[in-house]
């Protein structure tokens, strides 16, 4: 990829960030619709709808990233289906064993949650920050993208709901769901800040980064505290090892924590470039 198609993506990317405004208004409604109807949450129907249509994006993300690099047919199938064939038998699995209990407290000796949360994230930052092919569809895809998918985190509001309603302490609902709604809410200018490709953006999209990542840091050591009766004894998570509650913990913080980490990876590789002077995705930067 030259400079000059680097920079027409730059201009696309200008012209294309309104696209990501639609979001805006329907997350907004779907939060509105949970506070209003609380069954929906309980039910977990917001878990499988929210779920599935992030699954999907991150295929189609990847797919259209891959349809930009200049490998084969052949090794971009390969590649997408290396990808998310793992991903997908992960959140099958994650999901099974969310609607069988077996994250539910006293199930297991050990506590699985935080296995849950740090397994995936030790074996998938291993394999996503040093795979060449990766780097490839890195270089290839708008910086705008990784940052924009996670405007979903918005729906981390919904542990306030549960704290309006006295569900959860406010030692963990405060903090895990003003910082998951900011970092939703923050995506959307970020992104389009980062469109214009300057060094400002690119710091203020190393700094969403970062503060999305100190959020999940935070929001999980507190859950771990209560959980552990070392702080609010008096006011547990009884409902956190539950389904459709876990599907946080066990499997939506640690696939966002990777997603922090391929942006950072991606971001990175930008800067990179910008300082070798040379072409993205050349072999020095792979």
């Amino acid at each position: 990829m030259t400079a000059t198609t680097l920079d027409a993506e730059t201009s696309s990317a200008r012209r294309g960030w309104p696209s990501l405004l639609w979001l805006v208004p329907l997350l907004a409604l779907w939060i509105a619709g949970n506070y209003a109807v609380p069954v929906m949450a309980a039910s977990g129907m917001t878990t499988v709808v929210l779920r599935v249509f992030i699954h999907m994006l991150i295929g189609l993300g990847l797919w259209l990233g891959l349809e930009r690099t200049e490998l084969s047919q052949a090794k971009r199938r390969n590649t997408w289906l290396g990808v998310m064939i793992p991903f997908t038998l992960w959140l099958a699995v994650i999901w099974s064993a969310a609607l069988n209990g077996v994250f539910a407290a006293g199930v297991s000796l050990t506590p699985l949650i935080p296995l849950a949360v740090l397994l995936p994230v030790v074996v998938g930052a291993a394999i996503l920050l040093r795979s060449r092919r990766i780097g490839q569809v890195l270089d290839a895809m708008p910086a705008t993208w990784l940052v924009a998918l996670q405007v979903y985190r918005v729906v981390g509001s919904g542990f306030l709901i549960v704290w309006a309603q006295g569900g959860v302490p406010g030692a963990f609902a405060l903090p895990a769901g003003i910082g998951d709604t900011m970092t939703g809410l923050l995506a959307v200018p970020v992104a389009i800040s980062l469109a214009a490709g300057t060094i400002e953006s690119r710091k203020a999209a190393l700094a969403w980064n970062i503060f999305g990542l100190v959020d999940f840091t935070v929001a999980v050591g507190i859950a771990q505290a209560i959980a552990q009766q070392l702080i609010v004894p008096s006011i547990p998570i009884t409902t956190l090892g539950l389904y459709p509650n876990v599907m946080i913990p066990a499997f939506a913080v640690p696939s966002s924590i990777l997603l922090h980490a391929l942006s950072l990876r991606q971001l990175r590789r930008r800067a990179r470039h910008e300082q070798a002077g040379g072409p993205i995705g050349a072999s020095a930067l792979a």
